[in-house]
This record gives C-alpha cells, structure tokens and sequence, in this order.
C-alpha cells in the first residue's frame, strides 16, 4: 500500500526547500504527498525576499479537508512562522493517531528567521509532545533549548537527550554544521543511532532538512521503525546531494536532485 503523506510547510517558489521540496521527497521515497500551506515566500537560491503567512483558520480548513477525505499516514510538520500558526496546527491535528515528523524551521540558510522568535515556546508546548520524530539541526536545537549551539558530537548527544525530555518520541538531531563526515544522531529512549555520511562539496545543498524530513515522514508511513526509516531517509539525501551539481538551478545555494535514481546518472 502507497503511504499517504501530508505535509505542512511554507512555499518556496524556486521549487528547493519547503512544500515543493517536500512533494518530491515523498514521492521519490514512495508516498502519496498532500500539502497544506502555512506560509508563501519570495525566495529564490540567493535569499529570502518576502513572506506572506496564510491565515491560520485556512490553514486549518486544509488540514480538515484532507482529514475529512483522505487516509493520513505520516504528516510532515515544517515552517509554521508564528505561534497563531503553531494554535491552529495543534488543533488540526488534535484526535489523529498518524505519526508526526516536526522539523522546527526556525532560520533559512542564507540567514533570514522564518519563525518569530516569541512563537518558540508554543512550538515547543504543542507540538513538540507531538511528535514522534524530532529533526533539528544544530542552530534549531540550541534555539529551542535557550542554549549555545553544540560544538561537537558529545554536545549534540546531550542536547539531543534533552530534547527528548520535552515529550517527543524520538530526535534525529543533525550535525552537518559540523567539520568532518556529515552525522546525525537519531536519539530515542531506547538509545542513540549514529548516523554518518561521507561530506560531499557542492554548494548545491539548498533544501535539504525540509527533504530529510519529508523521506523520514514517507518511511515512517510506510512501517519503518524509526532507525530503520532515518537510515534511508539519510541515504537518500546522501545521494541527491552528490547528485545536486548535475542540476542548474539559480546563482546562490542550488537545491539537490530529489530524483537521481530516476534521471540519467549524467543529463548532459
């Protein structure tokens, strides 16, 4: 059975990170993918220009359409912007046993806050309890545990645990702000995974928290128990990073290449 995946997240236009991002990490990891958008962008490779929030009660109306219709799987939780967003998401998805993959988007790579500061502690009161996996990287970690941000992996490991004390299932807490192999920590109360990859340069790396959510989100929909599903979820971004230079797309930070195991390994 195809897992039906729902994602809530902003757009992004340049097709790289959020919703877009989401739809096809879902789909290139064998789910059906649904969105409700929570917020519209102007962005493109270079930067963050504008945003636009979506009204919290459409947001919501989304979200009940789809329950109202379609089976939910896994639900992929990403920029949600402000704490009215954060009330509207909780209610939405109050009474649904689908498990919920929460990627505190807080700040864009290139540097712009696309979560106000004072929206954090609602994301950490209604949601985070909500979730079965956590996955933030490190800026989003410290952020929401009022601390400095980890400097290495003894660190990630401690802020990780605690983390864990706020009511979640289970954190995969990614440390690619990190020098050396790119690894993550998936922490759950039954121990810590780690999880490492080779560090691959490009540039070419926008998007890739809002996709490793989204193929953990498919995985998780589809039985995987949640080392099992980090590990492929992890895999599978490993692969559209190295593969993101086949890609032309824009002047700054480009987006990986969701689809390298369905495209020519060489397009040109």
């Amino acid at each position: 059975m195809i897992p039906n995946i729902l994602s809530i997240a902003g757009s992004d236009p340049s097709g790289g990170a959020g919703i877009q991002a989401d739809i096809k990490a879902i789909s290139a990891n064998g789910g059906y993918a649904m969105a409700a958008l929570t917020a519209l962008t102007a962005q493109n490779t270079r930067g963050v220009s504008a945003v636009q929030m979506v009204e919290p009660r459409m947001v919501l109306a989304q979200i009940a359409a789809i329950r109202a219709d379609i089976r939910i799987d896994a639900i992929k939780i990403g920029m949600l912007g402000n704490a009215a967003t954060i009330d509207a998401v909780a209610e939405a998805l109050d009474g649904l046993e689908a498990p919920v993959i929460l990627d505190p988007v807080m700040v864009a790579k290139g540097g712009d806050r696309l979560l106000a500061p004072e929206a954090v502690e609602a994301l950490r009161t209604r949601l985070l309890p909500r979730a079965a996996i956590l996955t933030p990287n490190l800026p989003e970690a410290a952020d929401l545990l009022g601390v400095a941000e980890a400097a290495d992996i003894s660190a990630m490991r401690d802020q990780g645990a605690k983390l864990l004390e706020a009511g979640c299932g289970a954190i995969l807490i990614k440390g690619g702000h990190l020098a050396g192999p790119a690894t993550d920590l998936l922490i759950e109360p039954e121990g810590v995974t780690e999880l490492t990859a080779p560090r691959i340069e490009t540039r070419n790396t926008h998007g890739t928290g809002c996709s490793l959510s989204s193929a953990l989100a498919a995985r998780v929909g589809a039985g995987d128990a949640p080392p099992v599903a980090a590990r492929r979820a992890k895999a599978f971004v490993a692969g559209a990073i190295a593969a993101a230079d086949h890609l032309t797309v824009g002047g700054g930070h480009g987006p990986i290449h969701h689809f390298h195991d369905h495209h020519p390994k060489d397009p040109s």
